[in-house]
């Protein structure tokens, strides 16, 4: 082999060999290359290369030990130099405590974390050289994310004011009490004052309900989220509640891809197209006035033909045009949850693997993880909203309402 004179060059020719490397070819380089090294560490802290004179030696080899090294490439038998005075151990190589083991650690959690199935997991390190992995021990090993997942859940909201807030609750199958049940992931996205999107909280609630979204929303609160002028999300029973019990002054849009599928259930079927060709009128106004106005058209037109219609729509003015006070450019963003849908897809695309969870640690340590992943990608992402909107979209937040007036009796007037 030619000598190479830079890492560069080591890397190259890596490179060109592992490219068409068989399984026996590759651990025999692996174990040539990391006991070639052994042997150039352990000459240092003898102060001479093996069998050489030198007044500079300070010790001697004593022939070798064997250990056993889990790889990639698969289980490799090691000679490990042993000196006459002293020991010698590769702890670059070989932690005391196995960083091959740890790094298998690793794989398996990244894998969960990706979606694989604890039987796929099983199947691709039996590929690494490791046999006997077993699903329970797949599982054990993904729980090395919780610390990770608990860091995220519990940081400091500190990069508000979050002026808007989507919301939202994905359905998950877990085994409670010797049956399988329904619990909601109740999940938050907020934009911080520099324009990014950030998953603010995840939690697992037992049902879609008013006590649900109180308590979540409250720890977050409790965390540090302030300043939400506008929260958007579908008609979650109870939000509007616990909206107005925690975000004081914040206003709710409900999504308007949600509520269409709801209108479309008040007429018939043959007449879905056109009602919901009507409704999507209303939001291709040019300002806030001109979409109050074609709202009125719109009922208006529905009351003759489908009455029940007409009301509902009516029914929901305020909730579907909340949007209307806020900056006309950003009016895309806000009048929906469709922003949330990718982030819903990939969480979904995840958690189908598993089917059914074992248990409510499980949703969070999974979806959390995902969520944390796709944070630390929209970090890096340019800003989603401008600073210059977002500073005027704050001047529209609602104030809270002020006290009633004290209504004073006037006195009677004498004669």
């Amino acid at each position: 082999m030619a000598a190479l004179d830079s890492v560069d060059d080591v890397a190259g020719w890596l490179d060109d060999r592992l490219a068409g490397a068989g399984p026996d070819l590759l651990r025999a380089m692996v174990k040539q290359f990391a006991e070639a090294l052994m042997a150039a560490e352990a000459d240092a802290v003898c102060g001479a290369g093996y069998r050489e004179r030198s007044v500079a030696r300070v010790n001697s080899r004593n022939g070798y030990r064997h250990r056993d090294w889990d790889t990639r490439a698969g289980s490799i038998e090691l000679s490990i130099p042993k000196l006459r005075s002293g020991s010698y151990f590769p702890d670059w190589l070989l932690q005391r405590r196995r960083r091959a083991e740890q790094a298998l650690v690793s794989v398996v959690a990244t894998s969960y974390l990706l979606g694989v199935s604890t039987r796929r997991v099983e199947k691709l390190v039996a590929q690494l050289g490791i046999e006997a992995l077993s699903k329970s021990q797949v599982s054990e090993m993904a729980k090395s994310l919780d610390a990770q997942v608990e860091a995220f859940r519990s940081r400091p909201l500190d990069a508000g004011p979050y002026t808007f807030l989507w919301l939202d609750a994905l359905t998950q199958k877990v085994r409670e009490g010797g049956r399988t049940v329904l619990v909601h992931a109740l999940v938050a996205v907020g934009i911080t004052e520099g324009g990014q999107r950030e998953v603010l909280g995840v939690d697992v609630a037992s049902g879609e309900d008013g006590a649900g979204w109180l308590a979540f929303l409250r720890s977050l609160v409790a965390r540090g989220l302030s300043g939400v002028a506008l929260v958007v999300s579908d008609a979650h029973a109870g939000l509007v509640e616990a909206i107005g019990a925690t975000l004081s002054g914040a206003s709710w849009q409900r999504c308007r891809t949600h509520y269409a599928r709801n209108l479309a259930t008040k007429v018939p079927k043959s007449a879905q197209p056109w009602v919901l060709t009507l409704l999507r009128t209303i939001f291709d106004q040019p300002d806030a006035d001109e979409v109050h106005a074609q709202f009125d058209r719109v009922v208006e037109g529905l009351e003759a033909k489908f009455p029940a219609a007409a009301e509902h729509l009516d029914s929901a003015r305020a909730d579907l045009l909340a949007f209307t006070p806020f900056p006309r450019v950003i009016w895309r963003q806000i009048w929906s949850n469709n922003p949330q849908e990718r982030l819903n897809k990939e969480i979904r695309r995840r958690t189908d693997v598993v089917g059914i969870f074992p248990d409510r640690a499980a949703v969070i340590r999974l979806v959390g993880a995902v969520l944390a992943e796709q944070t630390d990608e929209w970090a890096e992402q340019r800003r989603y909203m401008g600073v210059e909107v977002l500073a005027k979209a704050r001047q529209t937040r609602q104030p809270a309402p002020p006290p009633p007036e004290e209504v004073v009796t006037p006195t009677a007037i004498s004669a």
